[in-house]
C-alpha cells in the first residue's frame, strides 16, 4: 500500500508510539523521594498503559471508514484522559521518564488520529469532528503540560481552573456578557456598519462627497484605539455609549471602503442595459448595484465583527461601570485572579466566533448565487 494514501496516514508515528510505549515499561511513570511508581503497581497505571498499547496496536493496521476511525480516535482519547489521571498530584514528586515517553506516544497517536479523521471522504459534518477533535488535543495537552511542570496560575492556569472559574462565575460573566456585547457592541456596530454603508451610497451618488468627504473618513480610521477611548469616556460617561461611540469609530471606515468598492464592481454592460432600459439612479442601485456589492459588504460585516467585540473590550479598560468584560479582564489581572481573566477571554472568543459563524451563514442564504459560495 503506498505511503501516501489515507489508509497509511500516520503509520510511522503510530510505530514509534508503540515502540516508546515498549520502552517506558524499564522506566517508573512518577519519581519521589520515597518510591518510584511503575505501570504495573495499581489499576490506573495499568489500564492506562493497556489502553494506549492497544490503540497503538490498534493504529497499525489501516483504518479507512468512519468506524474504525472513530474507534482509533477514541482508543486514543481515553488512553490520554487516563495517562492526565497519572500526572503528578504536587511538586514533591515528579514525572518520570515513562511518563513523558507515554505523553510522546499519546501526540504521535492524536496526530494519526486526526489525520485519518481529515482524510475521510465524508460530507462537511467530518470537517467539523477534524476541528472538534484537534481542539479537544489541544485542551488536553494543555492540561497535562501545565500540570506535569507545576506551572503557576498566574503565568497559565490550566483549562481545568478555568472551567472551574466559568461555572462558579457563571452569574458575573452573564452580566459582563450583557453590557459589553449586548448594549455597546451590538448598537456601536450596527450604528457603524450603518453609516459607513450609508455615507459609501451618499458618497457614490454625489462625486463631490468623495473629494471632501473621503479623506476626512479616512484620517478617522488612523486614530489610534487608546487614545480615543478615553476621550469618549469624557464625552459619553463611563456607561455603553461611551464604548458604542469607540465602535462606531472603529466599524465605520472598513463598511464604508467595501461599499464602495462593490458599487463600483458592477460590470459596464450590465450597467449599460440598465440604462438602456431607462433605469434610473435608484433602480439601478437596487437592482444591479447593491446586489453587486453584497459580497463586498459582508466581508466588512465579518471584520467588524470582530474589531468591535476588541474595540469594547479595549476601552473598557479605561473607563467602566463595575461591569463588563473588559473591566472584569483589568480588574481581576490587577488581582492575579488569572483564571476569572482567562474565563473572560474564552466568553470574548466564543462569543466572537459565534457571532461571525452567525455572519457567514447570513452571507450564503443572501448570495447564494454568488460563485465564491456556490462553490462551497
Amino acid at each position: 500500500m503506498s505511503a501516501h494514501t489515507p489508509r497509511a496516514l500516520g503509520a510511522i508515528g503510530t510505530v514509534i508510539a508503540l515502540a516508546l510505549l515498549v520502552l517506558s515499561l524499564a522506566f517508573p511513570l512518577q519519581v519521589s523521594e520515597a518510591s518510584t511508581l511503575r505501570w504495573w503497581q495499581g489499576g490506573l497505571p495499568m489500564l492506562a498503559g493497556l489502553t494506549l498499547l492497544a490503540a497503538a496496536l490498534y493504529g497499525l493496521r489501516p483504518t479507512p471508514g468512519i468506524v474504525r476511525t472513530a474507534v482509533l480516535v477514541a482508543l486514543s482519547g481515553i488512553g490520554g484522559a487516563l495517562l492526565l489521571g497519572l500526572r503528578p498530584a504536587n511538586s514533591s514528586v515528579a514525572p518520570g521518564a515513562a511518563f513523558w515517553m507515554a505523553t510522546i506516544a499519546v501526540a504521535l497517536l492524536a496526530r494519526a488520529g486526526v489525520q485519518r479523521l481529515a482524510a475521510l471522504d465524508e460530507p462537511g459534518w467530518a470537517r467539523s469532528a477534524t476541528s472538534l477533535v484537534f481542539g479537544a488535543w489541544l485542551l488536553f495537552f494543555w492540561e497535562l503540560l501545565v500540570t506535569a511542570f507545576d506551572v503557576p496560575r498566574v503565568l497559565l492556569p490550566a483549562p481545568s481552573h478555568i472551567v472551574t472559574a466559568l461555572v462558579e462565575q457563571a452569574g458575573t460573566l452573564a452580566g459582563d456578557l450583557v453590557q459589553t456585547v449586548l448594549k455597546s457592541v451590538v448598537i456601536g456596530y450596527l450604528l457603524g456598519c450603518g453609516l459607513g454603508v450609508g455615507v459609501a451610497i451618499a458618497i457614490d451618488r454625489l462625486p463631490f462627497l468623495q473629494r471632501g468627504l473621503l479623506p476626512v473618513a479616512s484620517l478617522s480610521s488612523t486614530i489610534p484605539l487608546v487614545g480615543v477611548a478615553p476621550i469618549a469616556v469624557m464625552w459619553f460617561g463611563f456607561d455603553w455609549p461611551s464604548k458604542a461611540a469607540v465602535i462606531v469609530l472603529m466599524t465605520f471606515f472598513p463598511a464604508l471602503v467595501n461599499t464602495l468598492a462593490g458599487l463600483e464592481s458592477a460590470g459596464k454592460l450590465e450597467r449599460e442595459l440598465m440604462y438602456s432600459y431607462a433605469a434610473g439612479y435608484k433602480r439601478t442601485l437596487l437592482d444591479l448595484r447593491l446586489p453587486a456589492a453584497l459580497p463586498f459588504i459582508f466581508n466588512a460585516l465579518k471584520v467588524n465583527s470582530t474589531m468591535a467585540l476588541i474595540g469594547a473590550i479595549v476601552a473598557e479598560f479605561f473607563g467602566s461601570p463595575t461591569s463588563g468584560l473588559g473591566f472584569r479582564i483589568s480588574t481581576e489581572a490587577a488581582r492575579m485572579n488569572m483564571p476569572l481573566v482567562w474565563s473572560a477571554i474564552v466568553v470574548s472568543a466564543v462569543v466572537g466566533s459565534l457571532f461571525y459563524a452567525l455572519l457567514v451563514q447570513i452571507e450564503r442564504r443572501v448570495t447564494f448565487w454568488h460563485p465564491s459560495v456556490r462553490s462551497l
